[in-house]
């Protein structure tokens, strides 16, 4: 494969996604080409393809991320009916062959992606409530380099935010703004149907409560990471995405947002000029999407400390991660998660810890 003129709307990560994974062609295809279904590609500019000379066989990726094969005409099992396959439209003169000066795009080796620089160690905590407490906050903070702290709408209290801020502070971990639907009674993993301004109104709220304690203890809040059922909704729902997106350039248009690969959160991230981090997850389970899979389903929770620790170390250095069908899939990642309740999370954080040390990837602070 080349790449074509439009090489630096992509980085390592969208290259890396449309050569490993698979894909099949959708229903949607038509005259212009296969219309292809898998794992979007990300895109690190996110509008739409400008009318230009193309060649047969190249692809394109429209701002949804699904490739799009343009082609003289589809394999006669996928043609629709009353289709013959024409061509696609084109402007301007295609040359056949490689665009010159491109230089091709070798197929990424058994292993995956690779990930460059230092890798984050986060988790979630402050997730205590009242006399009411959730994990062992004190001896995570002493394994993690950041915390995701709660902000009182799906879980924490002011006492117990400004305990873990100080204790953050203390420890050089960075404390990151962990924001929620307003949901107490289901610890925020119900999702909802909230307008966006309302959304970024509530962002907005939490941001503002827990950077308060943070600069009582002599920090300040370092990222934004949504939970639950936001972060979840964040990852397909494009208003929602940008309404939180909206509310951390309002607060502070330097916070990077931390979320899924290719997810809509991070897209709208980009679109407001916000540092996008992707994380991935140690202890929860992979669709062939490259979603989580729904915390319903009995395999959606890793709680086996080595399978834990392979999906750490996996995802670190080879920047992959194995879905629950056996499906090896791109996940290069700046940041992984290990949930706070978890069972047996501060042995299982302490385990990944030193996994990674070991493979020399010490964890380190992704935000500064």
């Amino acid at each position: 494969m080349t790449t074509g003129p439009r090489e630096d709307w992509f980085g390592a990560a969208g290259l890396a996604a449309l050569l490993a994974a698979p894909y099949a062609v959708s229903p949607q295809s038509n005259r212009v080409g296969a219309r292809l279904a898998g794992i979007p590609v990300p895109r690190l500019l996110d509008r739409e393809l400008e009318s230009e000379g193309m060649v047969l066989g190249a692809i394109q990726v429209p701002p949804d991320g699904q490739p799009v094969v343009l082609a003289g005409r589809l394999p006669d099992d996928r043609r629709l009916p009353g289709d013959r396959g024409g061509r696609p439209a084109r402007s301007g003169s295609a040359r056949a062959g490689p665009p010159r000066g491109r230089r091709p795009v070798r197929p990424r080796q058994p292993g995956g992606a690779g990930v460059s620089g230092p890798i984050d160690l986060n988790c979630d905590l402050g997730e205590g409530f009242g006399v009411w407490r959730l994990g062992d906050d004190e001896a995570l903070l002493a394994v993690v380099t950041s915390a995701n702290v709660a902000c009182g709408f799906h879980a924490g209290d002011p006492m117990t935010m400004r305990a873990v801020t100080a204790q953050a502070a203390t420890g050089g971990v960075a404390v990151g703004a962990h924001v929620s639907y307003r949901d107490l009674t289901g610890f925020g993993r119900r999702r909802m149907d909230i307008a966006p301004d309302e959304l970024t109104g509530d962002v907005l709220y939490q941001l503002g409560a827990l950077d308060a304690f943070c600069r009582v203890a002599g920090a300040r809040v370092r990222y934004v990471k949504p939970h639950g059922a936001l972060y979840n909704t964040t990852v397909e729902d494009e208003e929602q995405a940008a309404a939180v997106a909206r509310a951390v350039r309002d607060y502070d248009a330097s916070l990077p947002v931390l979320g899924l690969p290719g997810s809509a959160l991070l897209r709208q991230a980009q679109e407001a000029g916000l540092p996008a981090v992707s994380e991935g997850f140690v202890d929860r389970a992979y669709t062939s999407q490259g979603r989580l899979v729904p915390r319903g389903r009995p395999e959606a929770v890793l709680t086996d400390a080595e399978a834990v620790v392979a999906q750490a170390v996996r995802m670190a250095t080879a920047g992959t991660v194995i879905a629950v069908d056996g499906t090896e899939l791109p996940m290069p990642v700046r940041s992984l998660c290990v949930h706070g309740d978890t069972p047996g999370a501060v042995a299982l954080a302490r385990r990944v810890r030193a996994a990674l040390e070991a493979s020399g990837m010490p964890p380190t602070p992704f935000a500064s």
